[in-house]
């Protein structure tokens, strides 16, 4: 008989915790009736409209159900990496790597998208968007297959996969059972998954979370202010201009354009307005 529900939460405090949070935030979604618009990860969203806190919101959101639960299912099995303190993991390395993963899974998507815009000339990739904890799912798949290879992986409780083989065994299942998840999302947290593993991304510790959460805080919430798509009032952003030097616009008007001036002396302000042909 295995142990009661709440000594396993215990055991795995942040695993818990994120599938609390995904699972919350997908309720949320239908309730709203939010789409994969909203809340995902594009290329013309995220880098042509300066969307980047869709970096963060794509990653703990999700549309279909099955796609959370598959992701879920697969992070609650992953969650023995907070119980792996003797190899050099536990739950500090989890919290720390695991926001390595959202930021720059997240960031490589946007770089696979790039190429295959801007080199192969593949426009699809301009607005296909991407949803979904896979990234970051598929990345600790690939740090304990890396870490402990004798690990298994269960899946919905049913399907029992070799560590080793499961990164991409779920990378095939996922695309299956999941036609709109995204395949470079997961290759995605795969790739970076293995530069954590092999030493090529490391060094985390608290002081450089902490960092590294303030400065995603930060970008988030001003992108969001930048963007329009949430009022936050309190928030200003100054304009990085000299009010002291004219400024030279064309407004509409009934009879056709005009030419529109502003100049901003330091006595009063005037309006300089004058027909173009």
């Amino acid at each position: 008989m295995g142990k009661p529900l709440i000594y396993e939460i215990l055991e795995k405090p942040a695993s818990s915790s994120v599938i609390g949070i995904c699972s919350l935030i997908w309720f949320f979604i239908q309730k709203r009736n939010i789409g994969y618009g909203d809340v995902g990860l594009s290329y013309e969203a995220a880098m042509e409209g300066g969307q980047y806190w869709r970096i963060i919101t794509s990653a703990f959101s999700h549309i279909s159900v099955v796609h959370l639960v598959f992701n879920m299912s697969a992070l609650w099995s992953l969650g023995v990496v907070e119980q792996l303190g003797q190899i050099g993991l536990g739950v500090e390395y989890y919290l720390h790597y695991t926001l390595v993963l959202v930021v720059l899974s997240g960031l490589l998507v946007l770089g696979f998208y790039h190429v295959m815009i801007q080199k192969f000339k593949v426009e699809y990739f301009r607005r296909v968007t991407a949803v979904g904890y896979s990234c970051v799912v598929f990345g600790w798949m690939t740090i304990l297959a890396t870490k402990q290879p004798s690990s298994k992986l269960n899946i919905f409780g049913v399907l029992s996969l070799p560590i080793s083989f499961a990164p991409f065994e779920s990378l095939i299942f996922t695309s299956i059972m999941v036609p709109q998840a995204s395949f470079i999302g997961h290759l995605s947290g795969i790739i970076v998954g293995y530069s954590i593993a092999w030493g090529l991304v490391h060094g985390m510790n608290n002081y450089w979370a902490i960092t590294m959460f303030g400065w995603i805080v930060l970008v988030f919430v001003l992108s969001l202010k930048r963007t329009g798509s949430m009022d936050l009032r309190f928030i200003e952003i100054e304009p990085v201009t000299d009010p002291s030097l004219p400024s030279v616009g064309v407004v509409a008007s009934r009879n056709g354009r005009t030419l529109q001036m502003d100049v901003l002396p330091r006595r009063g302000v005037a309006d300089i307005e004058s027909p173009l042909e």
